[in-house]
């Protein structure tokens, strides 16, 4: 599990946040202002980005999450399988294969370039990078 440790009080709208073990995306963040006897508190709304789950947290801002160390990469699609694709790494050249997403359907072709997301053991295809080529 790829994650790393830090407060509150340093997360952001867009990053991203570990939540019931899953690695989600922040779309809200408040705080409120501290109490008589307390302090702030953050309260953190994110979408699981593999299962897009709303997940909601309250902490104080000075409290320690986790967040998961999101590595992006970009790989050339070389066939589709009915709902599967096989995603050649344009990196290390080794081939995957991943869902397709319902929503990129109509995009992904063979030849094209697709960028996905690896993040605690889990992969996702994001969206699809130029044209598909002629």
């Amino acid at each position: 599990m790829a994650t790393k440790v830090v407060e509150v009080k340093t997360l952001k709208i867009g990053k991203y946040v570990v939540l019931d073990g899953e690695p989600c995306k922040i779309v809200s963040l408040s705080t409120s202002s501290p109490g008589k006897h307390g302090a702030a508190k953050a309260r953190v709304e994110a979408m699981g980005v593999f299962d897009d789950q709303k997940r909601t947290l309250t902490k104080p801002v000075n409290a320690k999450v986790d967040i998961p160390i999101i590595d992006k990469r970009v790989g050339q699609v070389i066939s589709i399988q009915g709902a599967n694709v096989q995603i050649m790494d344009m990196e290390n050249y080794e081939t995957i294969d991943l869902p397709l997403p319902e929503e990129l359907a109509d995009k992904v072709v063979e030849g094209i370039e697709v960028e996905y997301i690896e993040a605690m053991g889990n992969m996702k295809i994001m969206r699809t990078k130029g044209s598909a080529p002629k």
